[in-house]
């Protein structure tokens, strides 16, 4: 890939696998991004190459036919001590509204969170997984497709038995339901 719009299409696959957050399919960057499966092999190889060998905190890791980015290992440290300090700490109030979707619409997939918080959730959802609060499950009818629901532990925490025992459960599901599209494309990661 030597052509001019080479750094641009570096800077958008970049973009794109910050957004997502999770591992990528290599067709689908090609589809989103507009290239040929060629051109994106080639496009996830540069990459890979520039964050390697620049001094950069991230690097690209590849698992089968999906790429994900993520922060080097040479970082372990001050990524666990910024997570235990997380962790520590009471939920923000994005946690605290990602929580409420799941719990009042869960099992829900990470594009329908997004499209009613109106903003990236990949970070808030990692923090609620590694808290236990919620967990990821492999949707059903759709099997590409991770959806989120709140776990035993949260109704526990809660001191609740079940989901039918949350505070006007009804009212909030519709009122939520009504706001949601209810054909939010989702983005497979393994397309």
């Amino acid at each position: 890939m030597n052509h001019p719009s080479t750094n641009s299409k570096l800077a958008e696959l970049e973009a794109l696998l910050f957004l997502h957050g999770e591992p990528l399919g290599i067709t689908k960057i090609a589809e989103l991004l507009g290239l040929s499966g060629e051109e994106t092999e080639r496009l996830v190889t540069s990459s890979a190459e520039k964050l390697a060998d620049a001094e950069r905190g991230l690097t690209l890791v590849r698992i089968g036919n999906r790429v994900q980015l993520v922060t080097k290992s040479a970082f372990g440290r001050l990524v666990e001590s910024f997570v235990r300090a997380e962790l520590t700490q009471d939920l923000t109030p994005a946690a605290t509204e990602a929580l409420a979707i799941i719990a009042y619409l869960g099992p829900i997939a990470r594009s329908r969170i997004e499209y009613l918080r109106g903003v990236n959730s990949s970070v808030t959802l990692r923090n609620l997984l590694i808290r236990g609060l919620v967990e990821r499950v492999s949707d059903p009818e759709r099997p590409h497709v991770s959806t989120y629901q709140a776990t035993a532990n949260l109704f526990r925490h809660l001191g609740l038995s079940n989901v039918e025992d949350l505070p006007e459960l009804t009212k909030f599901r519709a009122a939520l339901t009504a706001v949601a599209e209810p054909n939010t494309p989702e983005i497979s990661p393994h397309d």
